[in-house]
């Protein structure tokens, strides 16, 4: 018997890309990206001898180039670029568990008071201790936005427990109570700074890749990478939890246990990143309603596509924040703003049935 035609008007057939064939070729236009990327600045250098230097220094094949184009490659460039791909991923793959776990298409790794938390740890950093943020002691800076993070995650966890079972919703209230606490003391610290610390605390909220060194990237990628895979594990329980906690909990899912492995997991990644690279924004939220686009809700597929798209996006926009107006840098936090915000706006006005 043939299948009645769905009526005119009705829900449209929508058309996904497999995983097969959707992360290939992320990961083809990701590469090109950061080959692309490494290769662009006042010292222009074409894809061939990019490759080139990376051949001969990861690979030691290959003749040796000229150590200009070896220390712009490797010491300058590189460092930066690979540190946007793991922050793009992070803030991405952090952004579709939230949005799951808190089946809000609405949120963000911002939402939990994890970014506030550390931009209060660095922007106090940055006003009370000035002797130690700068010059060979920068490290305190990262050092306490790392601290504020582990503090709010800390805090937020503290609160949102009842005696009996704690909820997701009280864990979402407790979670924006507490953001905007950290924000008005991030506020506090921004009024009573001087010109010079002010400067460094506007800049530093926007977001930058521009401190980012071969040490400070070995220092942040373990703790990345820990994160990507220990989110990716939890992609069966998400899938379930979509359903509601109490379905998911019939169907032998640890509900509790999904739920701090996330939030502590969201904290870590967000963290680390806030920590190195400043406020960057949009990247939770926008990257993966694209990634549902492109390949559906399965967190199989939509957390490794998630985090290959926030890899492009952080990417191209770092490349336009040191590119544009050279030499100064602008922060990469209004890029990813100005992408984001018009495509996520077109894809409410196109798809109001968007949902998680």
């Amino acid at each position: 018997m043939n299948e009645p035609a769905p009526p005119r008007g009705g829900v449209h057939e929508v058309h996904r890309l497999s995983l097969a064939l959707g992360l290939p070729v992320g990961i083809a236009v990701l590469v090109i990206a950061v080959v692309a990327s490494i290769g662009t600045g006042p010292i222009s250098l074409p894809p061939a001898t990019v490759l080139g230097v990376l051949r001969h220094e990861l690979l030691h094949s290959g003749p040796p180039l000229p150590q200009l184009e070896t220390s712009v490659v490797m010491d300058l460039r590189m460092p930066r670029v690979l540190f946007g791909v793991l922050t793009g991923a992070a803030l991405a793959v952090s952004g579709a568990a939230l949005q799951s776990l808190f089946r809000n298409p609405l949120t963000d790794p911002g939402i939990i008071g994890v970014s506030s938390g550390a931009s209060a740890g660095a922007v106090g950093a940055i006003v009370v201790l000035p002797p130690l943020s700068v010059g060979v002691t920068a490290w305190v800076v990262p050092i306490c936005a790392f601290a504020g993070g582990i503090v709010a995650t800390t805090l937020i966890y503290a609160l949102a427990r009842p005696a009996t079972h704690p909820g997701t919703a009280r864990l979402l209230l407790v979670g924006i109570a507490m953001g905007s606490a950290f924000s008005a003391l991030t506020g506090f610290f921004t009024f009573v700074a001087d010109d010079d610390e002010l400067h460094s605390v506007v800049f530093w909220q926007m977001g930058s890749l521009g401190s980012i060194d071969m040490l400070r990237l070995g220092v942040a990628a373990p703790m990345v990478l820990l994160g990507l895979v220990a989110m990716f594990c939890t992609a069966p329980s998400l899938d379930l939890m979509t359903l509601g906690e109490r379905q998911a909990h019939h169907l032998g899912v640890d509900v509790n246990r999904t739920r701090i492995v996330i939030v502590t997991t969201t904290a870590l990644l967000t963290g680390t990143c806030v920590a190195f690279a400043g406020s960057i924004g949009f990247i939770g939220l926008v990257v993966p309603h694209i990634a549902r686009l492109l390949c559906g809700p399965g967190h199989r597929a939509l957390i490794p596509m998630s985090a290959v798209l926030g890899a492009i996006l952080i990417v191209v926009a770092d490349t336009l924040s040191r590119t544009i107006a050279p030499p100064s840098e602008i922060p990469i936090g209004l890029f990813t703003a100005a992408m984001g915000a018009p495509f996520f706006l077109l894809l409410i006005l196109r798809s109001p049935e968007v949902r998680v």
